[in-house]
């Protein structure tokens, strides 16, 4: 590494120390790649790893956690979400320089737009009187993110004007707050509908998402809909001769669970010092040892059930309940509120939707119930295509994670069965159009 002229020896002592270094072995295990990352001991770092290997949507399958005194060593296996080793010399590439040179918490860029976050009690439409009051006003959704959690709603809304520039004239921000706050008011929401405006988002979207929610008191909240699946199981008990806490889970397994109760953990001032993950067919299990950032256990029943109740609410707000849809269409001005006006209009709840724009494409995902919470009638859902155009609104089901048998070499056929394993984007087409951004190649196609 060639250093800068103006760093003395202690400078760069410290940037050697604090740099994590990466280590990814494809010989080591045989269903999984293991990535090995080992750096000095920071509030957050483990965090930090974590949502680097979500955004790529690699299933961990199996991770080892621990620190001794200032440094640690973290060990992922992770797979694909078909449950293929990764082999693509670019990608391998890309995890390993993504890893070297994070930022603890910090976003995909949303430079040039005005973000916007709304947290209220959930109802049928309320996303589509939303996306109506935004679309009346001029401004243009290029992404967002919405979950729903025991009767709450909490969104992050990115947004442009009709010039494709922020939305920085303070009279219109006020209207836009009022407006959207008299909106997730409704009639019975006076006190807790929030919203609020600013011109830079620097937190990690689904991060803020959980910190939204966690903020807004979701976990003590009853859901107004029974669940069908049984609540995680989570466990807290203090190991006295070691001083520890230790959080045991016990549940299905999906992506992104792990970084949802790192992500927890960590916003709850928990340091992880030690952790296990193991996945077998759909379950995982995960055993933490934590202490406060004073180095003290958990000291309470009373906070014992907190944090049991917390970590089972941050496991259940990413659990999709109902139909997956997929919009695919040219972007327009009010198409996501004719899109959401539509689903109201045929009794069907928006329960998550991440909503993006590619160029002049709209790449959107919807998770649709009836007002029960039931999955949406099947006749309902064909009448809504038909409005929307067939080819335009798809229906797919949630992308499963597979745990290939140990031998079992065989590809998976992308296109037989029910597709439970397609992704919307491919790893290596997703981390080619990176490189191609950081224009470290010429062509990602």
């Amino acid at each position: 590494m060639e250093w800068p002229r103006y760093l003395d020896e202690y400078e760069k002592l410290v940037i050697r120390m604090s740099t994590p270094r990466v280590m990814i072995d494809n010989a080591g295990c045989a269903d999984s790649t293991r990535v090995m990352i080992d750096s000095a001991r920071r509030h957050g770092i483990l965090l930090e790893a974590v949502q680097i290997l979500m955004d790529l949507n690699l299933s961990i399958k199996k991770a080892y956690i621990s620190s001794d005194g200032r440094w640690f060593m973290d060990v992922f296996h992770v797979t694909d979400l078909n449950g293929n080793k990764l082999t693509d010399d670019s990608i391998l590439s890309y995890i390993e320089q993504s890893l070297e040179t994070a930022h603890y918490g910090r976003s995909k860029s949303f430079e040039g737009l005005t973000a916007l976050e709304l947290t209220g009690t959930d109802r049928v439409g309320l996303l589509s009187e939303v996306f109506a009051v935004l679309s009346n006003l001029h401004c243009n959704v290029v992404d967002a993110k919405v979950w729903t959690h025991n009767g709450r709603i909490a969104s992050l809304i990115y947004l442009k004007d009709d010039l494709g520039c922020p939305i920085e004239d303070p009279e219109k921000l006020d209207v836009i707050e009022s407006m959207l706050r008299n909106v997730l008011k409704g009639d019975n929401d006076i006190r807790s509908a929030k919203t609020s405006v600013s011109l830079s988002a620097t937190t990690h979207a689904e991060r803020r998402l959980h910190q939204m929610m966690f903020a807004d008191r979701d976990y003590e909240r009853s859901p107004i809909i029974k669940p069908r699946d049984a609540p995680p199981d989570v466990l807290v008990q203090n190991d006295l001769q070691r001083d520890y806490s230790v959080v045991n889970i016990h549940c299905k397994d999906r992506i992104k669970l792990l970084f949802d109760v790192v992500c927890t953990l960590t916003d709850m001032e928990y340091v992880v010092f030690h952790a296990t993950v193991d996945t077998s067919g759909d379950e995982a299990s995960l055993e933490f040892f934590i202490k406060h950032m004073d180095g003290t256990p958990i000291s309470s029943e009373a906070e014992k059930q907190r944090v049991i109740l917390c970590l089972q609410a941050a496991i259940k707000r990413r659990a999709s309940q109902g139909v997956r849809l997929e919009l695919c269409a040219s972007d327009r001005e009010g198409l996501l509120a004719d899109v959401t006006r539509t689903f109201r209009e045929n009794g069907l709840n928006v329960t998550m939707a991440e909503i993006s724009t590619k160029l002049d494409r709209a790449v959107n995902i919807f998770y649709v119930t009836d007002a029960s919470g039931n999955p949406g009638d099947p006749k309902m859902i064909e009448s809504v295509r038909r409005m929307i155009g067939f080819s335009n609104l798809i229906v797919k089901e949630l992308p499963s994670i597979r745990h290939r048998p140990k031998g079992d070499r065989q590809s998976d056929d992308g296109g037989s069965g029910g597709g439970g394993g397609a992704m919307l984007l491919s790893l290596g087409s997703m981390v080619r159009r990176n490189l191609y951004n950081l224009g470290l190649i010429k062509s990602y196609s």
